[in-house]
């Protein structure tokens, strides 16, 4: 029985690791598939739409689903979380896309407090504070005097997390939901806000070969699938604080990896403001679990 207990909780971790160093380096072929002409919007609904289609069986029974307005909106977050965040990454630098959406865990408090009537301890505040203290070092632009956003990455990187933390509360409301309902109504999410943009921005189809198409259902079967059901699997078999400590080993592998396959470099400002960003993250998953 130990040796069954120790051997899950190993493939738990292996299980974290794994979905953390896949969304670490997802970046890099969707860019390949941005530079053979398939932009970044079109492969998030290709990839997206081939992982929708394994769970389309389990909206069959929405029906008898509670909180339906609930699983809308998660529906919703899910879609703005993905499809802003795979944008920010492929027109953006990576690590500053990702350490931006980092701020997510500040907007889960907030977001705890708003919606769920949590309390906002102190230490919670002074996390706040430090996060964005964190993201006005990182964004400020001594040329412009101003600490806001400088490109469309930078704002869908944060817009994607502020979304992504509407999804974890959301989630919580809906504790008591099958996982393959959720899971589907967050991919389907994402196709919906995919092709939503499409239309709204007027995207032409793009004009690549079959080949192309093919790639980015690949990467949505083989990606996305693995990375979610490994996600699963880990957070449902260790407790909050550990799996969140070692999600973040998604940004070693996509510091490292944009230094081997790009030529991006972060400044010290930018480096400086992003450990402030992870300090105040991390500092909150802490005070949350020490509740």
């Amino acid at each position: 029985m130990m040796i069954s207990r120790q051997y899950e909780n190993k493939l738990a971790v292996i299980s974290l690791l794994v979905s953390a160093a896949l969304w670490g380096v997802i970046w890099y072929p969707l860019r390949l598939l941005d530079d053979a002409g398939l932009p970044g919007i079109w492969s998030s609904m290709a990839m997206y739409s081939a992982a929708a289609i394994l769970v389309l069986p389990s909206l069959f029974s929405w029906p008898s689903v509670n909180q339906k307005g609930w699983l809308l909106g998660l529906a919703l977050a899910a879609g703005v979380t993905n499809i802003a965040f795979v944008i920010a990454l492929v027109e953006g630098e990576v690590m500053r896309v990702m350490l931006l959406f980092y701020l997510s865990p500040i907007w889960t408090v907030l977001l705890g407090r708003w919606w769920l009537g949590e309390k906002l301890s102190l230490m919670a505040m002074a996390y706040f504070i430090l996060a964005m203290i964190g993201a006005v070092v990182m964004l400020w632009d001594p040329a412009l005097s101003t600490p806001w956003p400088q490109a469309s990455a930078d704002w869908l990187a944060l817009l994607a997390g502020m979304a992504f933390a509407t999804n974890n509360v959301i989630g919580r409301k809906l504790a008591n939901v099958e996982m393959k309902m959720k899971t589907a109504m967050s991919w389907w999410g994402c196709v919906v806000v995919a092709t939503t943009v499409i239309l709204l921005l007027g995207e032409p189809t793009p004009a690549v070969d079959v080949s192309i198409w093919l790639w980015a259902c690949l990467l949505g079967w083989l990606g996305i699938v693995l990375m979610t059901v490994a996600i699963f699997y880990g957070l449902a078999r260790m407790p909050v604080y550990r799996s969140s400590v070692i999600m973040l080993f998604e940004l070693l592998v996509a510091a490292i990896a944009a230094w081997l396959l790009t030529d991006e470099v972060m400044s010290m400002q930018e480096w400086a403001g992003g450990i402030l960003i992870l300090m105040a993250g991390y500092g909150v998953i802490r005070t949350q679990v020490s509740k």
